[in-house]
């Protein structure tokens, strides 16, 4: 087994808690014989000691050396500095991150960085809500969204502020090694194993706790998750109007009831996917889309691939066979 290589960019000024991110949840990832999946490195331009955000110096192993033999390259968010405020890149920098055969990744500001080296002209991308109008300004090629929490454009994915930054790492082992994995690495951080990139950046406050919320009703849903449900449903079951319970579930969790209940039910299928011999039409209905195109379709939306394309990639030609058999 191969183990993926992960270089992490310490800048100058390098926000710390950001700076951890991929250790933590990357090199936290193990197999079933807990045997590492990733192998995290961290290096600044020439090697030598940078400043972080926190206040004090960071002294890596390596230098921007590595980058060139990494599959993946991660630049965490960083605290002033040219990128940030003149759209440009240092020399040296500019020449680390020049033609990278590497999946190239940011947290929070980070984006800035790939954004100056030219990395996302054209290309979607997200950064922290505080500096889309700087980055905006800066870098109009583009195509900003500031509402989420991380985009996924292939070999190009940018997250927004701290908890984003944990998203995104938990999404990339979850692409590449599946949901259990992830949860796993999730639970031992005690994190949300998962949230929808494409949620918000602006929730609302939380409502009192002592007043009327829409937990309950997700729960029950998550009971029904394969039976058609209506908006009217959702809010019936929570004693609401519509119009308040939409409201308040948006207000909750960032999303608007029917983005929830779909990102729900395309969780469910990937799992059924990566863990159970079932075939497609069985996972469509269990999921609640009802058919395989509709299946189709909403995994092709939310992650690029058709559901045997996925269940491939997670367990193997063979598991395939298997399915088309029995499909």
């Amino acid at each position: 087994m191969s183990v993926h290589e992960v270089a992490v960019l310490a800048l100058p000024t390098v926000v710390a808690f950001e700076l951890g991110l991929p250790h933590r949840f990357l090199g936290g990832a193990v197999d079933d014989e807990e045997r590492p999946l990733y192998r995290v490195r961290v290096a600044t331009l020439d090697g030598g000691p940078v400043r972080t955000s926190a206040g004090y110096q960071v002294l890596p192993d390596h230098d921007a050396s590595i980058l060139r033999t990494a599959g993946t390259v991660i630049v965490p968010g960083i605290y002033g500095g040219s990128a940030k405020e003149r759209g440009e890149l240092e020399p040296e920098l500019a020449a680390a991150l020049q033609g990278l055969d590497a999946r190239m990744v940011s947290i929070c500001t980070g984006a800035f960085v790939l954004a100056a080296g030219g990395l996302l002209d054209h290309r979607p991308a997200t950064t922290h809500w505080m500096h889309a109008a700087a980055f905006r300004a800066l870098f109009p090629a583009v195509l900003l969204d500031p509402d989420v929490l991380y985009v996924d454009d292939g070999d190009v994915l940018t997250s927004a502020g701290n908890a984003a930054g944990i998203d995104l790492c938990l999404h990339l082992v979850r692409r590449d090694h599946g949901a259990a994995v992830a949860n796993r690495v999730a639970r031992r951080s005690v994190v949300a194993p998962w949230r929808d990139g494409g949620q918000s950046q602006f929730m609302e406050p939380i409502p009192d706790p002592a007043g009327p919320g829409t937990a309950p009703t997700r729960a029950w849903a998550l009971e029904r998750i394969d039976r058609p449900l209506t908006l009217a449903d959702l809010a019936a079951h929570a004693s609401m109007s519509v119009r308040t319970f939409t409201r308040r579930f948006r207000d909750e969790t960032g999303l608007s009831p029917a983005r929830w209940l779909t990102t729900q039910r395309v969780a469910l299928a990937r799992r059924l996917l990566e863990s159970t011999d079932l075939p497609v039409e069985r996972i469509a209905a269990d999921a609640g889309f009802g058919t395989t195109t509709s299946l189709r379709q909403h995994l092709h939306s939310a992650i690029g691939v058709a559901p045997l394309a996925y269940r491939r990639t997670y367990r193997g030609t063979d598991e395939l066979s298997r399915t088309r058999a029995n499909a």
